[in-house]
This record gives C-alpha cells, sequence and structure tokens, in this order.
C-alpha cells in the first residue's frame, strides 16, 4: 500500500470513529470538528495548537477559534485520535491511531523532539503483565543533549580554554 493509500486509509477509519461517537451519544457533526480532525491528520510529527489553527487558518481557508480548537482536541483524546505530550513546559499533540506506541529522544537544552523506533522497548512492554490495567499503548520520553546543542557545548568550552591560557 502506498504512503497515500494508507493516510487514506487512515483518515477514512478516524472520521468513521468520530462519527459514531458523534452519532451515539447525539452530538451534531459539524464542519469544524471534520476540517480539524483533517488537519491534525495531515500534520507531520508534533504540533502546538496555535501550529494547528494557523494550518486551518492559512493553509485550508477554515478559521476556527482557540476554544473551539481546544475543546475539539479534548474530544479527539477522548477518542484516542490524538495524544498530548507535555515537552519541557510546553504542550504539543500528536495524531494517533490503532494505539501506535513509541519513543521521544528530547534535547534538554534547545528542545528538540525526535521520534526513535525501539521494537525491543515495544516488545518488553507489550510482554508486560500489569494487574487490572489494559495497556492501550506507550509513549518513552529519553532526555539528554543533541548532537548540534553537544557540539555548540564542546567547541565553547574549547574557546573558554584557549581564553584561560
Amino acid at each position: 500500500m502506498k504512503v497515500n493509500e494508507k493516510k487514506e486509509s487512515v483518515r477514512q477509519a478516524v472520521e468513521r470513529i468520530l462519527d459514531g461517537y458523534l452519532e451515539i451519544n447525539n452530538h451534531r457533526k459539524t464542519p469544524e470538528r471534520y476540517a480539524i480532525l483533517r488537519a491534525v491528520y495531515s500534520m507531520n510529527g508534533h504540533f502546538t495548537l496555535d501550529e494547528l489553527g494557523q494550518k486551518l487558518a492559512n493553509e485550508l481557508r477554515f478559521p476556527v477559534s482557540r476554544a473551539t480548537l481546544y475543546n475539539t482536541m479534548n474530544l479527539f483524546m477522548e477518542l484516542r485520535l490524538v495524544i498530548r505530550h507535555r515537552f519541557q513546559g510546553a504542550t504539543r499533540y500528536e495524531a494517533c491511531y490503532a494505539g501506535e506506541s513509541h519513543c521521544h529522544q528530547i534535547c534538554t537544552v534547545c528542545g528538540k523532539v525526535t521520534e526513535v523506533k525501539a521494537p525491543e522497548i515495544a516488545r518488553t512492554i507489550d510482554d508486560m503483565h500489569l494487574k487490572r490495567f489494559r495497556k492501550d499503548g506507550f509513549s518513552l520520553y529519553i532526555y539528554g543533549i543533541c548532537s548540534t546543542c553537544q557540539g555548540v557545548i564542546t567547541r565553547k568550552n574549547k574557546k573558554s580554554k584557549k581564553q584561560e591560557i
């Protein structure tokens, strides 16, 4: 299956999940909810509410209020269509479908977040037996210093040592 076909398949699946929830709970199927869902699933990686709002307003020509974004994202989190992360005091969101689990590397200097594939960790967590708890997925945060920041620190240290001499 090609990447675009897979994205379209995922988009249709998450829209069906939203449809079912709205119908069962007698909520309105508003164009805003579907526009926000499509925008979320077209974002690459992690994003803020502001970035999502800008995408809706600028690229999709569908501006929505911050309150609508916030409330809709809470609904999507309840439906497990979106995950909220708190990386070093900043709230970021990420589309998730079917319990996708992964690890994040977070630079404590610049705040850059990178996703890491760690199948051995995923297998270990899948094999864990937790009493009276059903696992839906996981997210692991690994904090450290990225190579770019490490290079800057090393250069500063070398420069300060030269000045001491």
